[in-house]
């Protein structure tokens, strides 16, 4: 065997230590998303449950320290997560359904409009908003057809929820017994080093829910203002899309922003509808060179090009919830190595001790 190796060059073997590494961590981390997909309806209301303990989890905390049952500060924390997802969710959707209707004819008009005006492209832009109007009626036969078949999804959905509302109610009362059964089951190195890399984790979840959530609140509260001074219908459903879409990197931002815009539009025309895409384009420039940047300092910051990456990673392994988890994720992995490489760093920065010989002698 030594003579095999000494039949390539050192740079040879060391690429292919490197590769062999590289294989196996990429075996490791393919096999670890192919049973996340396979095991989805259990996982996602897990990684569900422990983004809200980390956004949530001071609330709770500070319920006992005013005195209140840790129980019963859990359960108030998910029945405030309730009452807040419903509120927003209805605010939205009431927003959406009042203005469709008005938004299909606006469009249909300015399609008939172009059509006089460009010829064939208005002609293009007309067909197009025929095709909007008719949607809606589309849709309700499609969910007519579909309610039968839609039961199980629905029976889904609803198990999917109540799971995630029973973790995050036990994580919320029984997050700080969570070390001892870890030690418990891995008494040692092992079980302190697993602890370590959990609470890094944890802490970097929750600080970029943390800086997400006060950013999402500043943009809807910017372009809420924004939308009012302008007088598009249905500003409060407009912001709240806009605050639920800035958990979905790039690409909630896109959508929530075109559907302001196509509102506006419908309402009031082709200036206004520029004025809201100039205002939304300011709030994401101050978001991105100024709110980030502060609010963001002590938390994990992610690279573009890597929220990219995991949204786009996201999407292809699992649709839309894989592009809600995927940055969390990604941000709690870049939390523990950037821990781990500093630790490392610290080791190698320690002055070597007294050699034991001289320290037997002293």
């Amino acid at each position: 065997m030594d003579d095999q190796r000494e039949a390539f060059p050192a740079p040879v073997l060391r690429m292919a230590q490197w590769c062999a590494a590289i294989l196996l961590g990429a075996a490791v981390v393919a096999l670890g998303v192919w049973l996340c997909v396979e095991l989805r309806v259990a996982i996602v209301p897990v990684l569900l449950a422990l983004l809200g303990a980390a956004l949530l989890g001071p609330l709770a905390r500070r319920l006992v320290a005013r005195g209140v049952p840790r129980a019963a500060a859990a359960a108030l924390t998910c029945v405030v997560l309730i009452a807040v997802v419903v509120f927003a969710g209805w605010v939205m959707v009431h927003t959406l359904v009042t203005n469709a209707a008005q938004l299909s004819a606006s469009l249909a008009e300015a399609g008939e409009r172009l059509a006089d005006d460009l010829g064939s492209a208005g002609d293009t832009m007309n067909s197009a908003a025929q095709g909007l109007n008719g949607l809606g009626a589309q849709l309700g036969g499609a969910v007519a057809k579909g309610f039968v078949s839609g039961l199980g999804l629905a029976a889904q959905l609803l198990m999917g929820l109540v799971l995630m509302l029973a973790m995050l109610f036990f994580l919320l009362r029984d997050g700080d017994r969570l070390p001892g059964a870890v030690r418990a089951a891995l008494p040692g190195p092992a079980g302190e080093r697993l602890l370590w890399i959990g609470r890094r984790a944890f802490a970097a979840l929750s600080g970029y829910m943390r800086g997400t959530t006060i950013i999402a609140a500043i943009d809807a509260a910017f372009i809420l203002i924004g939308l009012a001074a302008l007088r598009v219908p249905g500003a409060p459903g407009l912001a709240v899309l806009v605050f639920v879409g800035a958990y979905v990197p790039y690409v909630g931002a896109f959508l929530s922003g075109t559907v302001a815009v196509l509102v506006a539009f419908a309402d009031q025309g082709l200036g206004t509808a520029l004025w809201t895409l100039g205002v939304i384009l300011a709030v994401q420039t101050i978001e991105g060179a100024v709110l980030q940047p502060v609010v963001q300092s002590r938390t994990v910051r992610l690279h573009p090009a890597a929220v990219m990456l995991a949204v786009t990673a996201g999407a292809a392994a699992g649709g839309l919830l894989g592009t809600l988890l995927a940055v969390p994720v990604a941000a709690a992995a870049v939390g523990v190595l950037s821990e781990l490489r500093a630790e490392r760093r610290a080791e190698s920065s320690e002055p070597p001790g007294p050699p034991e010989s001289a320290a037997a002698e002293k």
